[in-house]
């Protein structure tokens, strides 16, 4: 833990360092400074203040609640190979969001703030409460069963997304392109402060329900018999995932296998002390997206790459060497 945290900070620091415009370590600690102590920052400050660190805060916020969400799902669903993304909350989310950008201009001024999450939300429940019932009819949840709706309901969903595109004019068809692909570069410390209250409401509901989540992994029976009410505890931990990864996507877009691959980490790391794997999971998210956020802002530059290409690409191998690992046998 301690050696995850240390690379997380060297993580948080190189951020801050490379990009468009590079930042000394005197530089960094001299702007911090200024902000703090209410001083006229200069332009360069304030392109590291404003700009730059609102982005990587959020990436390390994104990358725990991505983390977080995706090992519920898979304490849920009793299934190692289950994250967000792969149940349609992602692609539900995205089309929800899709709906807003391009009739969201219609709506009342009132509504045009809080109109993206909200859509959002509505999407991704409907994608995620599909898989989930459709998934429960036989009362088990099969892998192959999981795998096969979320892909349907992903391709419904998605396809919906390109519909939207299409009937969009250009302004808005480039935005949902753009931020369909996950992006945070242009996050602004609101966003960040918003996200990150609902990240720390996640994360004090699921440790409040940890123990009961534990005794899941028992079995339904095996839990029912200890007193769990397992039906509404797992619709509230899904109710809670599926709001997070939700308000999450509205800002930064679809960012795919962080949930599948932080909590694969973190087993691997820690096998003996469940409670423990929370921790891990939200640090090992952290930095998986911190990671992936500076290569996108390097790699290719002075141009940005998506970070979901980027978590995409990565996460996809991963994803079939866990099924080549479970043999298969689904």
């Amino acid at each position: 833990m301690l050696l995850l945290i240390l690379l997380l900070i060297a993580l948080l620091l190189l951020s801050l360092s490379f990009g468009a415009i590079e930042f000394s370590l005197g530089e960094i600690v001299n702007a911090l400074c200024n902000c703090m102590t209410g001083s006229k920052l200069a332009f360069k400050e304030i392109i590291l203040i404003d700009i730059r660190l609102p982005r990587i805060l959020m990436s390390i916020v994104a990358g725990a609640v991505l983390g977080i969400s995706g090992f519920v799902v898979q304490q849920i669903f009793r299934n190692p190979i289950v994250e967000p993304g792969l149940i349609g909350t992602s692609s539900g989310a995205a089309f929800g969001a899709s709906i807003f950008i391009v009739f969201g201009l219609n709506f009342p001024t009132v509504f045009q703030e809080l109109g993206l999450p909200f859509f959002s939300v509505i999407g991704a429940s409907i994608a995620t409460i599909l898989v989930f019932v459709f998934a429960s009819l036989n009362g088990r949840h099969s892998t192959v069963v999981l795998l096969l709706l979320g892909i349907a309901v992903n391709a419904i969903f998605m396809s919906g997304v390109g519909f939207m595109s299409y009937i969009a004019k250009d302004p808005q068809a480039r935005s949902i392109t753009f931020w369909g692909l996950g992006t945070l570069s242009q996050v602004t410390w609101p966003q960040f402060v918003s996200v990150f209250i609902v990240a720390a409401i996640e994360v004090t509901v699921i440790v409040f329900f940890l123990p009961q989540l534990k005794l899941l992994q028992l079995g339904e029976e095996n839990a029912q018999l200890l007193g769990i009410q397992v039906n509404k505890l797992k619709w509230l931990l899904i109710c809670v995932v599926v709001i997070s990864v939700a308000i999450l996507t509205s800002i930064v877009g679809i960012i795919a296998f962080v949930g599948l691959i932080a909590p694969h980490l973190s087993s691997l790391i820690n096998q003996s002390k469940y409670e423990r794997n929370i921790g891990l999971v939200a640090i090992i998210g952290s930095i998986i997206l911190l990671a992936s956020d500076l290569l996108c802002r390097v790699l290719l530059a002075p141009i940005e790459l998506p970070i979901g290409i980027l978590t995409s690409l990565v996460g996809a191998p991963i994803f079939i060497f866990m099924l080549k690992r479970l043999k298969w046998n689904l």
